[in-house]
């Protein structure tokens, strides 16, 4: 049975309480465990969490969960970007998926709460990525 690790940011908490919902969801529906949930403040606060769970040996993926609304500046494109850069260095550095289940920029708070249901394919997408790559050391 695979194990999970679940990284939720808090900024936008009732979109990203849903998002969490959908993920526990999703896993328990796959049958898959989730190790723990780490919660950080924001978006920007993943990539470490993230790596953390990667490092441990019980965690197959990590799942990140967030999302990042539209303001008046950029800002939501350059917590976005950094984030994820950082998240594809952490899935590539411990040899672990890490999935992107965060949604943003350039959204508003009603488009970010149409999207919930990404945090659930963020889940199906580590578990896909661990039936799918070669010569992984878990087999479900």
């Amino acid at each position: 049975m695979p194990t999970l690790g679940l990284v939720i940011a808090q900024f936008n908490r009732p979109i990203t309480e849903q998002m969490e919902d959908a993920a526990l969801e999703a896993a328990d529906t796959a049958d898959a465990d989730v190790y723990d949930v780490v919660s950080v403040p924001g978006v920007y606060d993943a990539p470490l969490a993230a790596d953390r769970l990667a490092r441990l040996e019980a965690v197959d993926a990590v799942v990140v969960v967030g999302t990042v609304i539209t303001g008046d500046t950029d800002h939501d494109q350059v917590i976005t970007d950094a984030a994820a850069g950082r998240l594809s260095d952490v899935s590539l550095e411990r040899d672990t998926p890490v999935t992107l289940g965060v949604t943003g920029p350039g959204m508003s708070a009603a488009e970010a709460r149409e999207r919930v249901d990404n945090a659930a394919k963020a889940v199906d997408g580590a578990l896909a990525l661990l039936e799918e790559l070669p010569d992984s050391e878990a087999t479900y």
